[in-house]
């Protein structure tokens, strides 16, 4: 060490898991005490007296406060990008509601589905969209969005039809070759990015299709109670307040093809928030000109303005439609940044005083197999999913940590970013302080703690890959020509 971290001492195991357990104990009462609200403060605050109490083991450990901070700042850095997209997600979502788009999503995905295969239809329209945009972020801000509001008309369990999206996009999210997790986790492993994928069929193949089984049962047995008499209402209501027309889907399909040109995330979100406001002001003249008519704003400038930034509710006939048809926008999506920076902080402040190492080289400690080295992995990104609270970083750290020990094992390249890929990347929506999770929750209107348990895909990956292993299937080693070559290395 150099400087000012000449005199910092190593942590013992449990003073490591201090702060860790601090934080698990904060959530916990929070779940009991708070409910659906924990996303409103009490986890932000949870995490903020978690980091507390890490910078008070630090001290002990001689670390210097100014390194603290400067780790602090490193990762809040990191997570800007994330943050920016929130917000303009919150822009998206009000204007393409203003605009009608959603609205026509549902009227006419309505008449296209039916209980019995809805969950089913849902995960793969949701994987087919993530596959070919590359961004579970996206998918469910849009396409998820709408879907929701179709699961309201048949009524279904908000919670069961927010896990089949969340899993139809992380599967897409997962498998593309456009998206940043997949090209990620194949660079840190030292892999080609196709064999990488050809690869996780192995293993993602067989937890799509036990995914798709258990929708399939689902919808036979436990079919929402929406009758047609409702999803009619429902579509009136929608026909009463917008201009309904085709012309509207132009919008979707738009940012879809522009996502597909690997446009980056925000000025993709930038020019699917400006169609929104283009299309308001072309087919939902007589809505805004209603509003402004009854007081609710002075001008469509005032209109359009406030739903991009403080959000908007449309009002109906029909009053399972109003919660529906409302938007927070930017504003809406603050309570997730403040949880985002929170979530930074912690683990900001957990990699400075050297908590996080202590862990992982825990784990590390007692790999003795193939087996114990990939379920290592796995519960390494998950810890880090859980700490960091960033699915790059859960990616990152433990592929490098854990790549010399694949090597020496003669495990190929690819089996190490298998491993990453089923617990990193499908594992971060499940955790309601991790950049993945926090956004889900706030733009599908569903906490985390509720569609967890059926997002089938995202917990039942890691869990396939464990098996896999176990049975010793396909996994790949080198051959002694490879390991010559790394031991000349």
């Amino acid at each position: 060490m150099s400087g000012e971290l000449e005199n910092v001492k190593r942590p013992s195991l449990l003073m490591a898991f201090i702060p860790l357990s601090v934080l698990i104990f904060l959530l916990v009462m929070n779940v009991i005490y708070f409910g659906d609200a924990v996303l409103e403060g009490p986890n932000q605050v949870a995490l903020l007296v978690a980091a507390t109490v890490c910078g008070i083991v630090g001290h002990f450990l001689n670390v210097p406060l100014s390194y603290m901070l400067k780790r602090i700042n490193k990762t809040i850095y990191s997570s800007l990008t994330a943050t920016l997209i929130l917000l303009l997600i919150g822009c998206l979502s009000a204007s393409w509601l203003v605009s009608g788009v959603i609205p026509a999503m549902i009227y006419y995905g309505i008449d296209i589905m039916h209980p019995s295969y809805f969950l089913v239809a849902t995960t793969i329209l949701c994987s087919i969209v993530s596959l070919a945009t590359g961004s579970s972020w996206s998918t469910i801000a849009t396409v998820g969005v709408a879907i929701i509001g179709i699961g309201q008309a048949f009524g279904m369990n908000e919670a069961i039809v927010a896990g089949a999206i969340i899993s139809g996009a992380y599967f897409g999210d997962k498998m593309s070759p456009m998206s940043d997790t997949t090209n990620l986790a194949a660079t840190v492993a030292g892999t080609d990015l196709f064999t990488h994928i050809r690869y996780m069929i192995y293993t993602t193949g067989p937890t799509y299709i036990l995914s798709l089984v258990i929708y399939a049962v689902i919808g036979i047995f436990i079919m929402g109670e929406g009758t047609i008499n409702e999803t009619t209402i429902m579509k009136a209501a929608i026909e009463e307040s917008f201009n309904v027309t085709p012309w509207l889907l132009l919008v979707p399909i738009t940012l879809m093809a522009i996502i597909m040109l690997k446009v980056p995330a925000v000025p993709a979100m930038l020019v699917g928030t400006g169609l929104g406001v283009l299309f308001a002001l072309i087919f939902q003249q007589d809505l805004m000109c209603g509003m402004i008519n009854d007081g609710l704003f002075a001008n469509q400038y005032h209109l359009l303005v406030q739903a991009l930034g403080g959000g908007i509710d449309i009002p109906t006939t029909n009053a399972s439609m109003n919660d529906l048809l409302s938007s927070g926008g930017m504003s809406g999506m603050l309570p997730t940044v403040w949880l985002i920076l929170s979530a930074m902080i912690f683990g900001g402040i957990m990699e400075a005083c050297g908590t996080l190492k202590r862990i992982t080289d825990a784990l590390l400690s007692i790999v003795y197999n193939t087996t114990s080295l990939i379920g290592s992995t796995i519960l390494s990104c998950l810890i880090f999913n859980i700490v960091t609270s960033d699915q790059y970083l859960s990616i990152v750290v433990p592929g490098k940590m854990m790549a010399e020990s694949y090597r020496k094992r003669g495990l190929k390249p690819e089996v190490l970013s298998r491993a990453l890929e089923d617990s990193a990347t499908v594992t971060s929506p499940l955790i309601p302080w991790n950049t993945c999770g926090a956004t889900q929750a706030r733009v599908l209107g569903v906490s985390t703690w509720a569609y967890a348990p059926y997002a089938f895909f995202c917990f039942i990956s890691p869990l396939m890959n464990i098996f896999i292993t176990l049975i010793n299937y396909k996994i790949r080693r080198m051959s002694k020509e490879e390991m010559a070559e790394y031991s000349e290395e």
